[in-house]
């Protein structure tokens, strides 16, 4: 077993559509190739009202962590609070969120929390009826984030908001990107040489159409150590994929 994180880790993003699911399958597989017993843990799932797979079934293809599970499901694609208001359904509570996920840390190595949206997206509430965030969430479990950032333009300044806020929290962070296009242009590779003191990895994009096992062999090429992959030098990457 490396010097990777262990316990419960964050997983959250600079907004959403930027890739969370196949980042968290990544780490998933790219830990349990290393010999870890992984869970991963969706706190709040939304958009399930066309009865496609969740994020959790989508990490469960590609990665087959040793436990999947979901703590709450809402039809409508909103943030998890405001779409158990609109479908009047019981929003979820942060100490039984903590209370699932330590049950899981208790038997895995490693338990992969993702997020819905962005860091500071309302999740459900607490029990003084005050809503709480996915920071919230990694503060009362003491859990590191991993922020999946997107490449392109703009992605500098969400990442340096996301980073402080967790800073601001005293929660150590590291930035994965989770689409990188098979033709960067300039504004990627400038965009990945102003990331990488906080970078701790690079998904390629359309990862998540890849087959289970070639996902399962390919990730720990695309993590650092710090996420249990071989990435240690990124200018020999970015030599690579240029």
């Amino acid at each position: 077993m490396s010097n990777g994180w262990t316990g419960p880790v964050l997983v959250t993003g600079t907004d959403t559509e930027v890739g969370k699911t196949v980042v968290t399958a990544a780490i998933a597989a790219a830990a349990q190739a290393a010999g870890l017993r992984v869970a991963v843990v969706k706190p709040g799932q939304t958009g399930t009202a066309t009865g496609e797979p969740g994020d959790v079934d989508a990490v469960t293809r590609l990665a087959a962590p040793l436990t999947g599970r979901t703590l709450a499901s809402y039809p409508d694609p909103l943030a998890p609070l405001t779409a158990a208001r609109v479908a009047e359904l019981p929003p979820l509570e942060l100490y039984t969120a903590v209370d699932a996920i330590r049950e899981e840390t208790d038997k895995h190595d490693l338990v992969l929390v993702e997020g819905a949206g962005g860091l500071l997206v309302p999740m459900g509430l607490r029990p003084s009826g005050e809503p709480w965030t996915a920071a919230d969430l990694a503060v009362s479990l003491g859990a590191p984030a991993v922020v999946v950032a997107r490449a392109g333009l703009g992605t500098l300044n969400h990442t340096a908001l996301t980073l402080e806020a967790l800073e601001r929290r005293a929660i150590p962070a590291g930035v994965v990107i989770g689409a990188w296009p098979a033709e960067p242009e300039l504004v990627h590779w400038l965009n990945l040489s102003d990331l990488v003191p906080n970078l701790l990895g690079t998904v390629p994009m359309g990862a998540g159409a890849m087959a289970p096992g070639v996902f399962r062999r390919s990730a720990p090429g695309w993590l650092t150590p710090a996420l249990y992959g071989v990435l240690d030098d990124w200018r020999a990457w970015a030599e690579d994929a240029s």
